[in-house]
């Protein structure tokens, strides 16, 4: 008999760390590798491993992020299958999310119509390829009604990550965030890091929920509170990455998997996609990565071909719908509907959809949101004091980040 699954994403968190991206939306729904956004990543996984009936919980500005739901993510209603945006519903009282495991306490009613035999339950921002169903497989296997994912982390991570330690493939211990850890037996320069992801047997994680929902020192989040339940009760195992075949990968990247929480990150993930041999690649079409292209986009153009004008990209994503009119693209990403005039020169950036490059404007380890227009002659990511005197955010490693709308003018 087939297994029963029911998916859950947790899609709900503000994403405080990637400001300005996330000034006006929901961190899923950030844009991501030209035209995906981030959600996209963790709904193809749970595609691609067979898992059609899908929950994602809201909660955080999530206009954009129900949209984007609603219009890609649409599923065959005649076999029964569906991704489905529930927003907070305040349906145990009257507050919102109060934690992760809150937001699934709060929408027990999505098990409760569903009564899946199992729930997978992931995050929506990190980016990764993983066949869930071979970690479902291993739940099952190990009789433990709770089965935690974990990747190896260079052991000087510790302090970033929840550590899960183990004994036969039973959590022994599960540390938030600690200074120091020891490594792993068959590899003493790593640890297991929690990827939040995780397989539940249905009534327990039901069961579960239910009394953490009723005690008053807990901060009722996943990590933090209902895994540690788990291990504390003996009832929890892990599932190592490392055993993760994914059809398509390489050797290069079987077990990619980069957090995205900070803004440096989210830059390094997308410079990622465009190396000559990226240790992320969006080209495996044995396990694609799903989204939907606006059909009415024409492919990208490359006009002027005159040697002084020369409208070029080079190790670059370009998206459709996007006209180099005699600009210079190098090492950068650029999102549907963008504009780069002549003598434009964008480098080692990330363009999101709709914006405008005037001509004789630079554009250098920079992070353009939507719809943000340089003006001719104008620079961004240049002179990053100037950059921090008009406003913009520059991240430690001096990446600047432009928010939405925004005007990029001449310097006087």
């Amino acid at each position: 008999m087939a297994k029963h699954v029911l998916a859950i994403v947790l899609a709900g968190g503000a994403g405080s760390r990637l400001r300005p991206l996330t000034d006006d939306r929901a961190k899923p729904a950030v844009p991501f590798g030209g035209h995906f956004r981030l959600i996209d990543f963790a709904l193809s996984n749970i595609v691609n491993s067979g898992y059609l009936r899908i929950v994602v919980l809201t909660q955080y500005k999530s206009h954009s992020l129900d949209r984007h739901i609603t219009k890609t993510w649409r599923m065959s209603t005649l076999l029964g299958n569906y991704v489905a945006p529930v927003p907070a519903q305040q349906r145990r009282g009257e507050h919102w999310y109060q934690g992760s495991a809150d937001a699934i306490y709060q929408s027990l009613n999505t098990i409760e119509d569903e009564r899946p035999d199992y729930v997978v339950i992931v995050g929506a921002d990190n980016i990764y390829r993983m066949d869930f169903s071979q970690m479902v497989d291993h739940h099952i296997a190990s009789g433990l009604p709770c089965t935690v994912a974990g990747i190896r982390q260079p052991l000087e991570l510790s302090p970033s990550f929840g550590v899960i330690k183990s004994e036969n493939g039973r959590v022994t211990e599960f540390l938030e965030k600690p200074e120091t850890t020891e490594g792993l037996p068959d590899d003493p320069n790593s640890f297991l890091a929690s990827m939040g992801n995780y397989v539940f047997t249905t009534e327990a994680l039901v069961k579960a929920l239910r009394e953490d929902a009723q005690n008053p020192d807990s901060n009722h989040d996943m990590g933090g509170d209902l895994v540690p339940w788990f291990v504390k009760n003996g009832g929890c195992g892990v599932y190592d990455f490392i055993d993760n075949v994914v059809p398509g990968s390489t050797e290069r990247d079987c077990n990619y998997w980069r957090d995205v929480g900070t803004l440096d990150a989210f830059y390094d993930a997308n410079m990622d996609l465009i190396s000559v041999h990226p240790i992320f690649n969006l080209y495996n079409l044995e396990w694609p990565t799903l989204t939907q292209i606006q059909g009415h986009l024409p492919p990208a153009k490359f006009v002027y071909s005159e040697t002084s004008r020369l409208g070029h990209a080079l190790d670059s994503f370009i998206s459709p719908g996007v006209i180099i009119s005699g600009g210079e693209i190098i090492h950068s990403i650029l999102s549907p509907g963008v504009y780069v005039h002549s003598w434009a020169r964008i480098l080692d950036s990330v363009v999101m959809d709709g914006c405008r490059i005037g001509r004789n404007a630079i554009v250098s380890k920079a992070i353009l949101d939507k719809n943000v227009i340089v003006e001719d002659g104008a620079e961004v990511g240049v002179d990053l004091d100037y950059d921090r005197e008009r406003g913009l955010t520059v991240t430690e490693s001096g990446i600047t980040v432009v928010p939405k709308g925004y005007v990029i003018k001449k310097k006087a």
